[in-house]
């Protein structure tokens, strides 16, 4: 633990004033008294050392550990307060805020035997610094071994798998592990994160290339559905198309002009397909099937009427 040793800045401006003034007092009333001018100053500095050293203060987040005699005297601060010189000192100042602490676990096999280095932070704070400071020697350090032995602990305990997919999970276990082991010891944690999870490049290489295969087994398994799909919808069209040649060429030249427009260059047609498009032969299988209505130009010679002369024959004349 960082020792919190009152420091240079503990002794505020007001105790040295304080001092000065105290030890000006107590010389000039010796001197007064007719105390000899060299004694009257060595006992005004005595003085005023005294009077310095028993005003204190703290910041708003610190508390101060008092020991009185070698015996816990409470706690002291936020702010200016007064200790008895000699019989009484500080021996630390305890933090009260929120504080993170970055720990991890380094080559910890996984309960599938995977090595992992696993980074994790947590978050503290000291509840009851008198706890703190009687209960444990060093709080600081306290906290670190806990929170890497609780981290190696739960390591062992998962797969590598639920290390990178429950992170929240696993810190949430440690919360609760080092929460229990830190209750004695007026220490309340907050929350732990796990910040990175290391493995080994080789493993890592593994695994890129394990999931660049699955992904691609599923798009094959995804085109193969689709052309499966597209040949029953083929098998529909052909049963569809069977009986219906008119269906069929009207189909055909629906492709070609589409393909014509969307190009929009010339195209070469096989000569069977050409013929089986040519508008008289449609025709004519439209008038088979009876979509078109014959008219007397698309009748038979033999169908049709007989047609009588009802003009003159050639010699004859005819009168007025």
């Amino acid at each position: 633990m960082t020792k919190h040793t009152p420091n240079a800045t503990r002794y505020p401006l007001a105790a040295f004033v304080a001092g000065l003034v105290g030890a000006a007092g107590v010389a000039g009333a010796l001197f007064l008294l007719g105390v000899a001018p060299p004694l009257a100053g060595v006992a005004g500095v005595v003085v005023g050392a005294l009077i310095a050293a028993s005003i204190k203060y703290t910041d708003q987040w610190d508390k101060a550990v008092l020991l009185r005699l070698g015996r816990y005297g409470g706690l002291r601060g936020p702010g200016y307060f007064t200790i008895i010189p000699i019989v009484d000192r500080i021996v630390y100042l305890i933090d009260q805020r929120i504080r993170t602490t970055a720990f991890g676990a380094e080559s910890c096999l996984t309960r599938d035997t995977v090595p992992v280095n696993v980074d994790a932070i947590a978050f503290w704070i000291v509840k009851d610094a008198e706890r703190a400071a009687l209960e444990v020697q060093d709080y600081d350090e306290a906290v670190i071994l806990s929170a890497q032995t609780a981290l190696r602990d739960a390591i062992g305990k998962h797969d590598l798998a639920e290390l990178i997919q429950s992170r929240v999970e696993l810190g949430h276990g440690l919360k609760l592990a080092l929460a229990e082991k830190m209750m004695n010891w007026g220490i309340q944690v907050q929350s732990v994160e796990i910040r990175d999870v290391i493995i080994p490049a080789a493993l890592e290489d593994a695994m890129s290339r394990q999931a660049q295969a699955e992904r691609e087994r599923q798009a094959r398994i995804i085109l193969g559905t689709a052309e499966t799909e597209i040949a029953h919808k083929f098998v529909e069209a052909a049963d569809a198309y069977e009986n219906h040649p008119a269906a069929l060429n009207l189909r055909a030249m629906n492709m070609l002009y589409e393909s014509i427009v969307k190009r929009g260059s010339l195209m070469v047609v096989p000569s069977g397909l050409a013929d089986s498009l040519n508008h008289p032969t449609l025709m004519g299988l439209l008038g088979a099937s009876g979509l078109v209505p014959r008219d007397g130009r698309d009748e038979p010679a033999s169908e049709r009427a007989p047609v009588t002369a009802s003009g003159p024959a050639r010699g004859e004349t005819t009168k007025p």
